[in-house]
């Protein structure tokens, strides 16, 4: 069912849990029809204050949130669940040994939180902190990626989901993500232009000072982008939903892009109720496990995943996930911030080239892209969509930057 990792995964399910808690856990499966837990969901289901026993407050009101919409009859099966569930008793050594596996057999490079804690030394009165490699962030994407853990959590005690669910029924129906980066390659003949309305990143700093998202959008539009996608993470690029929400407010016609960290389910919910139309999922932050039922979600609200690969590994995680429709391939190197856009060439090429075709799934290059011989290089080599947010956004007139992009007018 979870090609090509089926023997991996099925290996590590129940490798390190009690007999008894192994047991439970297969009879659960059969309840669910979905084997196993995504990796997220299990650090969810266990409370770092009571690792010991996974209590009926801590676990089944989550385990509802996530199964519903996805199973018929989900709360049903919750309710059978919960005394299943509580009896079920995990370690943390033992759910880190887990996930550990399941990081490990896919490759994935970004650690979702600190494995360790901050040891504490004291000299005299004093207490200090010390860095060590179990609670220092390798990156900058592990780091955001630990912050927007401790952020999501904090935003879900404000909004749980079942008032993003309430909320959805006042949004307006999701726009054709995918279906307008068709519709404007095959316009122009060139790869379809998804538009970055971005102020800041960690690794230029602020990109444009006088940062107005809505003017920026609808000059993007009027420009020739099929698509925008717009920065929600306030930290690191000074982003926001309210720019979102905005933006959709506005009157703005192209599908938006929620430019998030998505490490929880919530996340897709609360960027849908702000307007958006589609969302981006990592693949060196999410399992594969993750990634597919994350897609289902989109699916049943209606909504476009982007689903970003680095590496070769990714891609062949990514193509082996069923109802991938759109892969963008990040020319930027996780760990040193270099670009090469000879990645997107490389990671298209034979096999995995004739794959993406049969499976018509369509390609954005992403990062690296300044000027029209760059546009032509990865059009080359496969791509039919285009992400682009630096060299737009620094322009004083960020419409006529899109023409300088392309080599010519793409609006009509």
């Amino acid at each position: 069912d979870y090609p090509p990792h089926k023997s991996s995964l099925h290996h590590c399910r129940y490798k390190h849990l009690p007999a008894g808690a192994a047991k439970e856990t297969q009879k659960m499966e059969g309840l669910l029809s979905l084997q196993p837990f995504p990796s997220s969901a299990i650090q969810r289901r266990v409370s770092p204050l009571n690792l010991q026993r996974i209590t009926r407050s801590s676990s089944c009101s989550p385990l509802r949130a996530q199964q519903s919409g996805i199973t018929e009859g989900s709360e049903s099966v919750s309710s059978a669940l919960e005394g299943k569930v509580s009896d079920l008793k995990i370690t943390e050594k033992e759910v880190g040994m887990y996930q550990n596996e399941v990081v490990a057999s896919q490759g994935i490079k970004i650690r979702r939180r600190p494995p360790t804690g901050p040891p504490l030394h004291y000299v005299g009165p004093f207490e200090f902190r010390l860095q060590n490699e179990g609670n220092t962030p390798r990156n900058i994407l592990e780091e955001i990626v630990w912050h927007k853990d401790k952020e999501v959590s904090q935003m879900k005690e404000k909004r749980p989901l079942y008032t993003l669910k309430k909320a959805l029924e006042n949004v307006p129906p999701p726009r054709d993500f995918i279906g307008a980066l068709k519709s404007a390659h095959q316009r122009t003949g060139l790869p379809g232009l998804i538009a970055e309305v971005k102020k800041a990143s960690p690794s230029r700093g602020i990109l444009r000072e006088d940062f107005h998202p809505v003017a920026i959008a609808q000059a993007y539009e009027k420009g020739g982008a099929a698509c925008l996608s717009v920065l929600t993470d306030e930290k690191y690029f000074k982003g926001s939903f309210e720019n979102l929400q905005a933006i959709r407010e506005a009157g703005v016609k192209c599908p938006l892009l929620c430019k998030e960290f998505i490490v929880e389910a919530w996340q897709i919910y609360y960027g849908r109720s702000k307007g958006a139309d589609a969302v981006l999922l990592i693949a060196s932050v999410l399992p594969d496990l993750d990634i597919k039922y994350m897609i289902k979600i989109c699916k049943i609200l209606g909504m476009a995943t982007l689903v970003e690969v680095h590496d070769e590994r990714e891609m062949d995680r990514v193509l082996a996930i069923e109802g991938v429709e759109l892969i963008g391939i990040n020319n930027r190197n996780l760990e040193t911030f270099e670009v090469d856009i000879g990645i997107t060439k490389k990671l298209l090429e034979g096999e995995r080239g004739e794959l993406i075709r049969q499976k018509d799934i369509l390609v954005v290059g992403e990062s690296g892209l300044f000027t029209p011989e760059d546009i032509a290089f990865v059009q080359e080599a496969g791509v039919k969509a285009v992400l682009v947010g630096e060299s737009l956004v620094k322009q004083s007139d960020p419409g006529k930057g899109i023409s300088a992009l392309y080599g010519r007018d793409i609006s009509e």
